[in-house]
């Protein structure tokens, strides 16, 4: 018999392929893997197609073209107030690739990483293949946030990185400016490099602007910056992404990199060289059509008799089903509500290891209107159903 690995022998697919694939088997829809289902902006399209007809399609340098690498340093610039030099970015194939190229860089055998749950499913595998040991740092809803006790109670003499994912992935909030700075203080006691998930960075609501924990006192050579242009721009299926940091980290990050996947396909990197160089304005639009749907399936949920969760980036909300009437499990209700109510959802709990919360759901915005308001009755009448059968 071929030999496996055992963590993957043991491994079941990703949440999100589990639910996307019974949505297309029931025909259901779509609230749990996240994108967006509008039309890529026909800029984007234009300069992806120019590139491939005008530019080179052979292999672009490993760490990234100099054009993509310089508009990620001008955008950071203007957008977060980042002083960042084009040497210190590393082009990926998408955020993934950038977040494994950073834990090998940065993790050996037997190393502790600290990760703040819930946490996207990522990151826990790859570290174990490793020989890292993740350590859990559990957040606790409502509104998630990031307490100090907790946090320095996780942290012993082998604990070597720490992982921050904000805006935060599933829950859609934000960290507050004393927790990050809390995070940053933390990260210089103990001498810990921290990966910076900022994928969402640029999908945030309300007028809160995203500060980058690379940007706080003692953490420009401790920090490894990681974002993403699928995010940035709706384009999921483009998996640009880069890393960032400190001249001699970013080297190392590179020579992790080049032998995953090595390069991106160059149309998209001058594609999205380009978008990253358009005006605010123009990203000001996409973010208010996003909110836009927020604002739709927020209110829906409200009326439908849903708990919402707080939300201020991302393109999910969380609702709370015990506060919601619904006696079951997330994992429970999201297996059931696919296959009975037609609507595809993300129980948070499998974004969670440990002892956590098993009543949260997560449902994706980025979705027409009506598809929407069709989604949220459907999980109504779910819910009253439900209701009705309990003895």
């Amino acid at each position: 018999m071929t030999a496996v690995h055992p963590l993957y022998a043991a491994m079941a697919p990703t949440i999100f392929e589990h639910m996307s694939a019974l949505a297309r088997e029931h025909g259901a829809i779509n609230l749990g893997q996240g994108f967006p289902d509008e039309p890529p902006h026909p800029d984007m399209v234009a300069a992806a197609a120019r590139a491939l007809t005008e530019k080179s399609n052979q292999y672009p340098p490993a760490f990234g073209l100099p054009e993509l690498c310089n508009a990620i340093c001008g955008f950071y610039a203007r957008r977060q107030g980042l002083a960042l030099a084009p040497e210190q970015v590393i082009v990926t194939s998408g955020a993934t690739e950038a977040l494994a190229a950073a834990l090998l860089a940065l993790v050996a055998s037997g190393d502790e990483v600290i990760l703040f749950q819930p946490a996207y499913d990522s990151y826990a595998p790859v570290i174990r293949r490793i020989g890292g040991v993740p350590v859990s740092v559990a957040l606790r809803p409502p509104h998630w946030r990031y307490d100090a006790a907790d946090l320095a109670a996780a942290i012993t003499p082998r604990t070597r990185v720490l992982m921050l994912n904000d805006p935060l992935n599933p829950a859609g909030t934000v960290a507050s400016e004393a927790e990050l700075a809390m995070i940053a203080e933390t990260c210089v006691r103990y001498d810990l490099t921290a990966i910076c998930d900022e994928v969402w960075e640029d999908v945030r609501f309300d007028g809160i602007a995203h500060r980058s924990l690379l940007s706080f006192p003692g953490m420009a050579e401790r920090a490894v910056k990681i974002g993403s242009a699928g995010k940035i721009f709706g384009l999921t299926g483009w998996k640009t992404g880069w890393m960032c940091a400190a001249p001699a980290l970013a080297t190392a990050l590179g020579r992790a990199h080049q032998f995953l996947t090595f390069t991106t396909p160059p149309a998209l990197q001058w594609a999205v060289a380009e978008g990253l160089e358009r005006p605010d304005d123009w990203f000001a639009a996409q973010r208010d059509g996003w909110a836009v749907s927020r604002r739709r399936l927020g209110d829906a949920l409200d009326r439908a008799g849903f708990n919402v969760l707080p939300n201020a980036a991302t393109w999910f909300l969380c609702i709370d089903l015990a506060a919601s009437g619904v006696a079951l499990s997330d994992r429970e209700f999201s297996e059931r509500a696919v296959r009975e109510a037609g609507v595809a959802s993300i129980p948070v709990s499998a974004l969670f290891e440990g002892d956590g919360p098993r009543h949260i759901l997560r449902l994706c915005f980025a979705k027409d209107g009506a598809v929407l308001d069709e989604a949220v009755e459907r999980l109504a009448r779910f819910r009253d159903r439900l209701a009705s059968e309990r003895p």
